[in-house]
């Protein structure tokens, strides 16, 4: 089965000018001035003191930089580069959110979905996109390849809002099933995609979040950049993110602000999300106290759960760059 995903409600935000590379290099993680036209990459914006505000995805194109942000970051983060925007940069922000849609296709059969759409090759590598035109639809569409979104084999169309309708009805010609936010949010939990006001908050950082793919090591001077470098030179990683499985469903009631993660008798973390099922979470957990596989409570106003930490595929924790 392919699952189809309507993702408008994330944002995106498009730099345009000679400086848009420039910019937007300075102002995240991830080393942008590498991209290429039809390539793109995750990259995270953080406060001045490396803390997380959301994971981003940025795509290239000849004239334009692409933003796409999570749902409810899009003025927040919009407005934070806009502030750094000087009057000598040539640099135009332009919040596109409204003029157009976002799906994500996922599954094994989706490039046969595509196929069906169009004659062209979209078989392309993960982080890499092109741009097509498709019958009965108005404007052309961009296809990123990879599922990178969430790490599993898939694809990501944007296009001109007033043509959604009409491409959801040919996906779902073409085989594709409709799924909710709740299926989109139960898949982020099991490939563990950190998520803003969750795992990314003012608490932490993107090495301890997993993020390592999204940081370049090699870039010189960013917002963030001397304190996340400096985490990296002193080993200074003092939690890492993880998935929690428990052994048993905690109560529908509970509430992550009531619940902390314990291990020997001492706090040793805590649980950023939790899925509907109330047995599986995510959750960071101090370095000291270990990693994967470690055994660990879930305790409460309800008791005290067993769960281990799993690996989640989204994320991975390197033990610092040379």
């Amino acid at each position: 089965m392919t699952s189809l995903f309507n993702r408008t409600a994330w944002g995106r935000i498009r730099l345009t000018g000679a400086d848009r590379v420039r910019f937007l290099h300075n102002q995240t993680t991830n080393n942008i001035e590498q991209l290429s036209t039809g390539q793109s990459c995750h990259t995270v914006f953080v406060t001045s003191t490396g803390r997380t505000i959301d994971l981003a995805t940025v795509y290239a194109f000849a004239d334009a930089l692409l933003v796409v942000v999570s749902p409810g970051m899009t003025q927040q983060l919009y407005d934070w580069m806009d502030r750094y925007i000087f009057f000598s940069d040539k640099v135009t922000l332009t919040n596109e959110s409204t003029q157009t849609f976002m799906f994500t296709l996922i599954g094994d059969d989706a490039p046969h979905i595509l196929k069906q759409l169009s004659d062209l090759d979209i078989n392309n590598p993960p982080f890499t996109h092109q741009t097509l035109s498709l019958p009965q639809l108005t404007a052309p569409i961009t296809i990123a390849a990879g599922g990178a979104e969430l790490g599993l084999a898939g694809y990501t169309i944007l296009g001109s809002q007033p043509d959604a309708a009409t491409l959801e009805k040919q996906l779902v010609a073409a085989g594709a099933t409709v799924n909710s936010q709740a299926d989109w949010e139960a898949l982020r939990l099991q490939q563990g995609r950190p998520a803003p006001g969750a795992e990314l908050t003012d608490e932490d950082n993107p090495l301890e979040a997993g993020l390592w793919d999204s940081v370049s090591f090699e870039k010189g001077c960013y917002i963030g950049q001397e304190t996340i470098a400096r985490l990296n030179t002193y080993k200074g990683v003092k939690k890492r993110l993880w998935g929690l499985q428990l052994q048993a469903s905690l109560p529908a009631e509970v509430k992550l602000t009531d619940i902390t993660i314990t291990a020997d008798g001492n706090k040793v973390g805590r649980v950023t999300s939790l899925n509907a099922s109330h047995d599986f979470a995510l959750g960071y957990v101090r370095t000291k106290a270990g990693g994967e596989g470690l055994n660990v409570l879930i305790e409460g106003a309800h008791g005290a759960v067993s769960a281990k930490t799993v690996a989640v595929p989204f994320i991975h924790h390197e033990y610092y760059t040379a």
